[in-house]
């Protein structure tokens, strides 16, 4: 696992990159924060399905009881950019993981890397 995060000066936001997302929560921002951009990158995972989480927190989230504010499927060895055409705003902060369950009970990691990409500001 490995969390980076690139400020982009000239256009004022960051890009997160995180190279095996799994089931604990990695904090984005730990304050309000704007979405623009989310990559999810499932190739290595060609036979398991896989569900980003997201949490508007910047307080303790444990996956699997913690409700997530977002979940997203990313079908088996494929990469997945959800369209947000404005933007998405969490007011108190962002945290990601990644498991193989939606809902909120989904508290299994993924048997191969999951790279994740958000652009936010």
């Amino acid at each position: 696992m490995a969390t980076t995060v690139i400020p982009i000066s000239a256009l004022g936001v960051s890009l997160f990159q995180e190279t095996a997302l799994a089931n604990v929560a990695i904090v984005v921002k730990g304050s309000s924060t704007t979405i623009y951009s989310i990559q999810i990158d499932n190739s290595a995972n060609g036979g398991q399905d896989v569900y980003f989480k997201g949490w508007n927190s910047n307080g303790a989230v444990v996956v699997g009881t913690t409700v997530p504010d977002d979940v997203l499927l990313v079908k088996a060895g494929a990469k997945y950019s959800p369209v947000i055409p404005e933007a998405l705003l969490r007011n108190v902060g962002y945290q990601v993981a990644c498991v193989t369950a939606g809902g909120t009970g989904g508290a299994t990691s993924p048997g191969s890397a999951v790279i994740v990409r958000i652009v936010f500001a």
